[in-house]
């Protein structure tokens, strides 16, 4: 019974400069032979290793990048063989609908589906698997790697598409793969196994509340209501889908208008995509412990009102992917939340919030970088099509990171007062895009009530003062859920992050 992972067929693209590890199925105690060759059957690697509880691991010496290669794995009188294989960069995208919001659905998506061809830009998605089922079971055994051409690759998600494209550009000779793992409208916890959740104070909280608010609701309960509950999705969606074909112009408010709300929220029960600590196990694991260049994330919508502890929970995954994937120093790149309110919905600055714990979590945790989109929110859609900005400033920061050069976001590094006059420190000089003054900035004294500020930008400073603060010791920029006045950018064209000092 001699299988590989299905990351490990055809098509595969094996992560270039480290350690290679294969894995999959065999018969218990059966030995495995795995031997990579080039495109002229030169023996670049080759190891054996035992099968131990009907799965083995394979490890091969590190490889420059190539294509044309061939895997061939060999149990006693059984063969498999994994052709096309590619040595490059193998990124993992994980998050929930910004990360998933598919290239079809993109802007510019369309057209590029119909003209792309690029043989060494490659995806393999981890199918979306809620719980352990034939079915489920199923599905990940015929998951595949695709490569980019003309007329394929619409449901791949748009942000990596856009990142690994760059990627492209930036590496010409090297291979990428994408392996998609995300599901929208899951919280960090759904990403991280109970065990995991329990380190932790608020995992346990999450995993506490969520076993009261599912107590006494079993597989059979929790399928028939999800039934129920994806018949009026299907049904909503078909009304919006035949809308949008009438009204292609329209814009979500319209729609809703027209169509009604989404008959959301999904049923909760053991076999939830949404539960703490499910998908970790059901998709997560899958793909574990391939060898990655790095993580791609975009995640944090569904827990700006549930937690004040964001930065730890994030903090406390990336540990745990790190450890999952067997690389303790492996590059997290993440992304920011951008600019978004509800239609007519008050602001509670909970993005604010939880953007400072994004940036909180990257500044203490090593080898991880985070994107800004605070220009890039739309008011009342969560789910903006404009992935390009997303992808590609993932691909600066993937340059800055590893590469040697990549554009960044400038950030505050810290302030002073002297007087009346409260001056903050940046990474790199900052304009006003539009010429005008700069927005967003505000300024308290010990008392902390905040006023908007006047700004003097003297290259890496921004000098804050206010009428009425005599001796300003806070400063913040953006700290809302919305606004549509962001101007300041680094002269490189990417936003000033936003700040709470």
């Amino acid at each position: 019974m001699l299988k590989p992972a299905p990351l490990f067929t055809d098509g595969t693209v094996l992560c270039r400069g480290k350690e290679i590890r294969v894995f999959g199925e065999a018969d218990d105690g059966a030995a495995v032979t795995v031997t990579l060759t080039d495109s002229r059957g030169t023996v670049l690697a080759e190891t054996n290793c035992v099968c131990r509880g009907g799965r083995f691991t394979a490890y091969l010496r590190p490889q420059e990048a190539r294509t044309g290669c061939r895997l061939l794995f060999m149990a006693g009188n059984e063969t498999a063989a994994a052709e096309n294989v590619a040595v490059g960069e193998v990124f993992l995208a994980g998050g929930q609908s910004n990360m998933e919001l598919p290239l079809c659905n993109a802007d510019e998506g369309q057209e590029l589906i119909a003209v792309h061809n690029d043989p060494q830009l490659r995806f393999f998605n981890i199918p979306r698997m809620a719980y352990e089922c034939d079915g489920a079971r199923k599905a990940m055994g015929e998951a595949r790697w695709t490569s980019v051409s003309p007329g394929t690759g619409g449901e791949n998600s748009a942000a990596a598409y856009f990142f690994a494209r760059k990627m492209r550009e930036r590496l010409p000779g090297v291979p990428v793969g994408i392996i998609g793992c995300y599901w929208g409208g899951t919280s960090v916890t759904c990403w991280m196994e109970e065990k995991v959740l329990r380190t932790v104070a608020e995992g346990i909280r999450y995993l506490d509340e969520y076993a009261e608010k599912t107590a006494g609701v079993d597989m059979e309960t929790y399928l028939r209501e999800e039934e129920t509950f994806q018949d009026g999705m299907n049904r909503w969606n078909s009304v919006v889908e035949q809308y949008r074909r009438e009204n292609p112009d329209a814009g979500w408010q319209e729609i809703e208008a027209a169509c009604g709300a989404a008959p959301w929220f999904p049923p909760a029960g053991p076999g939830s995509p949404y539960r703490p600590g499910g998908l970790a196990e059901t998709m997560l694991a899958k793909a574990a412990p391939a060898v990655l260049t790095g993580i791609l994330y975009y995640q944090g919508e569904d827990d700006a009102d549930r937690t004040d502890h964001y930065d730890t929970l994030m903090m406390t995954l990336i540990r745990y992917w790190r450890e999952l994937f067997r690389d303790p120093e492996l590059p997290f790149l993440f992304v920011q939340l951008p600019m978004w309110i509800g239609f007519d919905a008050a602001d509670n600055r909970r993005w604010a919030m939880l953007r400072k714990a994004q940036a909180a979590a990257r500044d203490a945790m090593r080898n991880t970088g985070m994107i800004c989109l605070l220009d890039e929110g739309e008011y009342g859609n969560i789910h903006p099509t404009n992935k390009r900005p997303v992808g590609e400033r993932l691909a600066e920061l993937a340059g800055a990171l590893l590469y040697g050069g990549g554009k960044v976001s400038p950030r505050a590094l810290g302030k002073y007062t002297e007087g009346n006059v409260l001056t903050v420190r940046l990474s790199a000089p900052v304009i006003t895009k539009d010429g005008g003054e700069a927005e967003l900035l505000e300024i308290a004294e010990e008392d902390g009530n905040y006023v908007p500020a006047m700004a003097e930008i003297r290259g890496t400073e921004l000098l804050l003062r206010a009428e009425g603060i005599a001796r300003p010791v806070r400063a913040r920029y953006a700290w809302t859920d919305w606004s549509d006045k962001v101007n300041l950018s680094g002269v490189n064209g990417l936003p000033l992050e936003p700040f709470d000092l």
